[in-house]
């Protein structure tokens, strides 16, 4: 088992914090219906992805 650096980790919390929050507001843009805060929470989750594309260990 190898172990992670503390830069993976804060990557992962980076990753998990973009991502949860993006789905928390997607779903209150869905309770509300407003399309701009689904819209905030589409890029965040994106960003999130991508973030975890680039720097994958």
């Amino acid at each position: 088992m190898t172990t992670r650096s503390h830069a993976d980790r804060a990557i992962r919390r980076t990753v998990l914090a973009l991502g949860t929050a993006g789905l928390t507001v997607i779903a209150t843009g869905a309770v509300l219906d407003a399309m701009w805060l689904l819209g905030i929470g589409v890029w965040g989750v994106i960003a999130a992805m991508l973030l975890e594309l680039v720097y994958r260990p």
